[in-house]
Order: structure tokens, then C-alpha cells, then sequence
């Protein structure tokens, strides 16, 4: 079984999240109260200590105050034993003057940091969604099958595919194509892979 401890929890806290607006005016997606007094990035947090991943960062940009003062009174004054819950603020750089650019724009940025964990595993996570995922079998899903990248999928409509990330699947669940939201009947057609019919497009759940 893997060691969950020898995997860093890397929790992205998204771009500008205009299509939330008014709720994003002044606070970043992941910060959006949900039921009262918690917070949307409180989802990942929890499926991250339920899997007993204790070390954690925190990748940070836009409208970030309220986001870090939240992760500053909910976690950093709880007793991580050996493990702990970092921000990674965008920064710039006399190699880069840019905000992220995406998902792995933002783990190239700050991989400096990210290697500092000394973890064989990282686990990249959306700091906006919600769901409930058990993070130890799809880490031991990864081990298993000696991937380089594993991504989380789940099944949708040809109606919700061209708003998504589709990956394509060969022999075995290896990723042969991707396409980001497919607009035209041409880019669907080559992208079906479930047996389901009615839900057969394998979208990417931003879970890496």
C-alpha cells in the first residue's frame, strides 16, 4: 500500500472566477462560503486529510487575502505532527513577470518549492470543486499501473462534453488524445470511450 504521507497535496486556487461574479468580486474561488462557515477549498483540505496526506500546498493568485486568512485560522494552528500546510503565493521573478497561465504553468512556477516537499508523489487538485474522493485508491491506482500522470475522469453527455476537458482512452485506460472543450461534430466523434451511451466522453475532473 502506498504511504500517503510521501505524498504532497498540491491545492491550485484558480483564476479570476468571473462567472461566480458578484461572489468573486473580492475573494478567490476556492475562498466562496459554503454551508455557513466553511469555505469551497475546505472539500480538497478534508478529502486530503481523510487520505492522511499531511503535507500541503496552497498555490495562490488572484483576490487571495480572504483565501489566506482562511487557511491561516482553519489549518496552520492545527498540529500537523510531521507534516504541514504551506501558501504558495504567484511571485514574480527575474525569470518570470507573469501570473499562472493554467495548471501546469503553475506547478513549472513553483516547482522550486514543490521539490523542497522531498515526496515521491504529488497529488494536483482543484481548490473550487465539489466532490468526495477517497485520494488513497486513486494513488494506489497510480503505483500500480507505474504511471507517469494519472488523471481523475468521470463520464458525461455529448451535451456537457464540449464545455470540458475530454481525454480519449486506449488499451488499458492510457490517455492516447486530449482536447479541451471539443466544439464541432468532427472533434466529438473521435472522442467517445465509455460503454455507457448515454454519458460517452471521459472528462478530465482536474484531479492529477
Amino acid at each position: 500500500m502506498i504511504d500517503m504521507t510521501n505524498v504532497l497535496g498540491l491545492i491550485l486556487g484558480g483564476g479570476q472566477g468571473t462567472r461566480l461574479n458578484p461572489l468573486t468580486r473580492d475573494r478567490a474561488k476556492p475562498a466562496v462560503p459554503l454551508a455557513g462557515k466553511y469555505r469551497l477549498i475546505d472539500i480538497p483540505m478534508s478529502n486530503c486529510l481523510h487520505a492522511d496526506i499531511d503535507k500541503i500546498a496552497i498555490l495562490t493568485q488572484f483576490n487571495s487575502a480572504s483565501l489566506h486568512r482562511h487557511i491561516y485560522r482553519t489549518y496552520m494552528r492545527d498540529n500537523f505532527a510531521k507534516g504541514w500546510v504551506q501558501i504558495l503565493a504567484a511571485e514574480q521573478t527575474p525569470t518570470s513577470r507573469d501570473w499562472y497561465q493554467g495548471t501546469a504553468d503553475a506547478v513549472r512556477k513553483q516547482w522550486v518549492e514543490i521539490r523542497e516537499a522531498h515526496t515521491d508523489h504529488i497529488l494536483v487538485l482543484a481548490g473550487d470543486h465539489l466532490y468526495r474522493m477517497d485520494y488513497r485508491k486513486f494513488a494506489q491506482y497510480h503505483v500500480d499501473h507505474d504511471a507517469d500522470i494519472t488523471v481523475a475522469v468521470q463520464p458525461v453527455s455529448r451535451e456537457d462534453a464540449p464545455s470540458l476537458g475530454i481525454l480519449k482512452l486506449g488499451d488499458e485506460n492510457r490517455i492516447v488524445h486530449f482536447h479541451e472543450k471539443p466544439k464541432t461534430d468532427e472533434e466529438l466523434d473521435n472522442l467517445p470511450s465509455g460503454d455507457n451511451p448515454d454519458k460517452p466522453f471521459m472528462a478530465s475532473m482536474g484531479i492529477y
